[in-house]
């Protein structure tokens, strides 16, 4: 399946580009316009960087947070550091381990987290704040090439401020 993403500025270019690719005999249930009255970026199905964001992040705290526990008290025991006397040796160790475990959901969040929002979007997050800014997106889905083409030609009529095509992996 192969992608062809236009963004438009207002509404009118939108409808525009709309009306002549459906005149063009495209399928309805092919194109699909997003932005301010029609479909949702949520809706067509773009990713939300945040929410890639969080699941990387928990997925990276299932092991990190374990590791870091286990980490943590082995630097205790290996190192011997008697830090709160008060606690007692076993007292340390378990204190390392929980220090350990801090640790390991720190670098989930600031690992997972920070990648995920900066590289686990793809180009959505530019589609989804373009049409946060009022711009309308026009995609359209087809599986030939030479139709793909024909897209292209008609979308280039109304001077879309982007223009981007994409292949579905196999």
């Amino acid at each position: 399946m192969s992608y062809l993403i236009a963004v438009l500025p207002d509404r009118m270019a939108a409808e525009a580009a709309y009306s002549a690719l459906e005149r063009a005999g495209f399928p309805l249930e092919r194109l699909h316009l997003l932005g301010r009255g029609y479909k949702t970026a949520d809706e067509f199905g773009l990713i939300d960087p945040a929410r890639a964001a969080r699941r990387q992040m928990n997925r990276l705290a299932i092991w990190l947070v374990p590791f870091g526990f286990l980490a943590g008290v082995g630097f205790s025991v290996l190192s011997g550091l008697d830090t709160f006397a008060w606690a007692g040796s076993l007292g340390n160790h378990l204190i390392g381990g929980v220090l350990g475990a801090l640790g390991g959901a720190m670098g989930s969040f600031f690992v997972g987290g920070g990648v995920g929002l900066s590289s686990g979007s793809g180009d959505a997050l530019a589609y989804r704040n373009r049409i946060n800014a009022g711009k309308y997106v026009l995609i359209v889905e087809e599986e030939s090439e030479p139709r793909i083409r024909e897209a292209t030609r008609i979308l280039r009529q109304f001077e879309p401020e982007n223009l981007q095509g994409y292949r579905e992996r196999p």
